[in-house]
């Protein structure tokens, strides 16, 4: 396989004067890669810097305006890449947009770019954002036909689609790769966060969460087995979505008596991610788990392909208290749409009765490995 993979976002389409372009992603989802490769072919008169570095930090953080300016003078685009690391970047950038209304800005970071509204609150009207995923089906569609992409679905719904992961061949160095970037670069982001006092505690209860993939989450019993209080195991969970560890997917209700929606379930953004938070990296047909596996895998890609090409509305699950239910419902366009996530497909499976009688006109799909791309892809 070749070691480049053309990715969805084009920088080219977004990038204006006057506003930064911000684009946010978990680590090691390629946001590095794909800002250098626009740079390279940008044809612009470019400054690229870096959080990393303690000049940068100082400067940017400074609020200095005449030392930021000069900075960034007689460049055509400024770049900063892990721009997380400065403390008040967006006064900074603002201090860019404002004064050098003709420069292009890029900021790329991890979720904790913005823990505060530290760039949200002074780039108001001045910026437009980005988000880039691991790689998506979407993506791979480009350099493989259908038919070799569910070839590979098995190292996906085992190893997930980091970009490392998938140009690397090796089962083992698969492996390896994923311990060192769940292990220390993904936590990384989560531990920064204020007020995280035990990363034992945290990986305990995404431990649990990982066991619970497709699965109504009860933060009580969490809070119970992790022996915290449940105000932190919610506020743990909601740091876990901010640094795009997990997706939350709350239940669907039109304030119908019989439907749940106080719980939600969680899922992981990669499935190599959740594999490697349990240790489990078995073939697939040694594993009690692929239907949670399969559903993960199904929720993760949509969510990339709906942000990918602007497919808006709100996602959840639907289910009844007598236990009725369905795995994905999209309320977008005016309908809704539901999705029923199938590994395997031994029988005709049909759609609830009070999903069609409680909503007339909405659909009822199976997500299944022969159809998976047209959902996805």
């Amino acid at each position: 396989m070749t070691k480049f993979i053309n990715r969805a976002i084009s920088l080219a389409s977004f990038l204006v004067p006057g506003k930064a372009l911000i684009i946010y992603g978990p680590r090691r989802a390629g946001k590095t890669t794909l800002l250098k490769s626009y740079l390279a072919t940008c044809g612009l008169r470019y400054r690229l810097e870096t959080g990393d570095d303690v000049r940068i930090r100082h400067l940017l953080g400074s609020g200095d305006l005449k030392q930021i300016v000069a900075f960034a003078e007689g460049y055509d685009l400024v770049a900063i890449d892990e721009a997380q690391q400065i403390p008040d970047i967006g006064m900074g950038l603002k201090i860019l947009v404002d004064h050098l209304p003709d420069l292009r800005i890029i900021a790329t970071g991890s979720s904790s770019f913005d823990p505060a509204g530290a760039i949200g609150e002074p780039l108001t009207g001045r910026k437009r954002t980005l988000t880039l995923f691991p790689i998506s089906q979407m993506e791979l569609k480009q350099q493989f036909n259908s038919y070799d992409l569910r070839q590979r679905l098995d190292e996906y719904l085992i190893y997930g689609s980091y970009p490392e992961i998938v140009v690397t061949e090796g089962r083992k160095e698969k492996i390896e790769l994923l311990e060192e970037l769940s292990g220390s670069y993904l936590l990384k982001d989560v531990l920064a966060l204020e007020r995280i006092r035990s990363s034992r505690a945290l990986l305990d209860l995404l431990k649990l969460v990982a066991f619970q993939v497709g699965s109504e989450v009860s933060l009580n019993e969490l809070a119970t087995q992790v022996k915290l209080d449940v105000k932190t195991v919610g506020r743990y969970l909601d740091i876990l979505e901010k640094v795009f560890v997990l997706i939350r997917v709350g239940g669907f209700s039109r304030n119908l008596r019989n439907e749940v929606t106080s719980k939600a379930k969680y899922y992981f953004l990669d499935n190599g991610v959740r594999n490697a938070v349990i240790g489990q990296y078995n073939l697939l047909d040694s594993r009690n788990d692929i239907g949670a596996l399969w559903e993960n895998f199904i929720v993760a890609e949509r969510l990339k392909k709906r942000a990918y090409t602007g497919i808006y509305g709100t996602y959840h699950f639907w289910r009844t208290y007598n236990g009725k239910e369905i795995d994905y419902v999209e309320d977008r366009d005016g309908g809704l749409f539901g999705f029923e996530c199938k590994w395997s497909v031994n029988q005709r499976v049909k759609p609830p009765a009070k999903w069609l009688e409680s909503y007339p006109g909405a659909t009822y799909e199976l997500v299944t490995p022969d159809n998976y791309l047209d959902f996805v892809g």
